[in-house]
């Protein structure tokens, strides 16, 4: 799967800036057909970063949301800078 085609756009609400600071945690609405592998694939591509751990789960809404754990080496809220969502 393309990069693009995976992630949908970031996340940010209260809690998802807390999980950037505290738990260098990235949120994603990516594509429903996206498996683990892919978004893990894709964020590492987009973005330049290492990520150690994916979470998925499907919103009650039927949208696919995407928890990614960084590597300590790097840091999500440079990322989320980069992005323009901090």
């Amino acid at each position: 799967m393309n990069p693009y085609e995976v992630i949908l756009y970031p996340l940010m609400t209260e809690s998802a800036s807390l999980m950037v600071e505290k738990e260098n945690k990235l949120v994603f609405i990516v594509n429903l057909k996206a498996t683990k592998k892919d978004v893990k694939k894709a964020v590492e591509e987009l973005y330049e970063v290492e990520v150690e751990k994916v979470n998925l789960l499907i919103t009650p809404n039927g949208e696919k949301k995407t928890f990614v754990k960084l590597h300590p080496d790097y840091k999500a809220v440079d990322v989320a800078i980069k992005l323009g969502i901090l």
